[in-house]
C-alpha cells in the first residue's frame, strides 16, 4: 500500500509541477495575448507617445469625422481635469489645435502624467498628435491650474467607415513616484 500510495503523490506533484509551468507560461503570453485581442477587436487603442513631425497631407474637405475627448481621472490624482472642447469637426489632413485644462487640488507640488488611448483602436495608426501635454509629465505647484494644448491631425488614408474617433486621457498621480527615483 504504501507503494500505490508513493505512486499517487508522485503523480499529484508532477501534475502539479505542469499546471504551474503552464500558469506560468499563460501569465508570460497575456501581453501578447491582449495587444491581439485589442487589435481585432478595436479596443484601447495605443497612442504614440512622442511628437510626429508636422508634414504637409492633402486637406480632403469632402470628408468629416468627429473627434471627441473624454477625460478621467485615476482615484489617486486630486486633480481637476477637462476638455475645453468636448467635440470636434475635423476634415482628415487639416491640422486643430484643442485646449485641456488640468488644476492641482491639493496645497502639495503634483507630478501627474496623462495617458492616452483612441477608440476604436485602428484609428490610432491615422491619429497623428504633433504637441501634446501627455509625452511628458506635468509638474504642478500647489493650487496650480493650466491650459495644455493637443494639437492633432488625422490622417487622410483613414477609412471611409471610422467616422467617429473618441481621444480619451486619465491623469496618474506620479509625484510618489517620482520622488523615489
Amino acid at each position: 500500500m504504501t507503494g500505490e500510495l508513493q505512486q499517487k503523490n508522485t503523480k499529484l506533484v508532477r501534475t502539479l509541477l505542469l499546471v504551474a509551468v503552464v500558469m506560468f507560461g499563460f501569465g508570460f503570453a497575456l501581453v501578447p495575448l491582449y495587444d491581439v485581442l485589442c487589435k481585432v477587436t478595436g479596443l484601447n487603442g495605443k497612442v504614440e507617445s512622442t511628437a510626429t513631425k508636422e508634414t504637409g497631407y492633402q486637406v480632403d474637405k469632402s470628408r468629416e469625422l468627429t473627434v471627441e475627448f473624454v477625460t478621467a481621472l485615476n482615484e489617486s490624482a486630486p486633480m481637476e481635469f477637462r476638455a475645453e472642447t468636448p467635440k470636434l469637426k475635423v476634415h482628415p489632413g487639416q491640422f486643430y489645435t484643442v485646449n485641456f485644462y488640468a488644476e492641482n487640488k491639493t496645497d502639495k507640488p503634483m507630478i501627474a502624467q496623462a495617458i492616452p488611448s483612441i477608440s476604436p483602436g485602428v484609428a490610432a495608426e491615422y491619429f497623428k498628435k504633433t504637441e501634446c501635454f501627455c509625452f511628458t509629465e506635468q509638474k504642478f505647484d500647489a493650487r496650480e491650474g493650466r491650459t495644455m494644448p493637443v494639437r492633432f491631425v488625422v490622417d487622410p488614408k483613414i477609412p471611409p467607415e471610422h467616422k467617429t474617433i473618441t481621444l480619451a486621457y486619465t491623469f496618474f498621480d506620479n509625484t510618489e513616484k517620482a520622488e523615489k527615483r
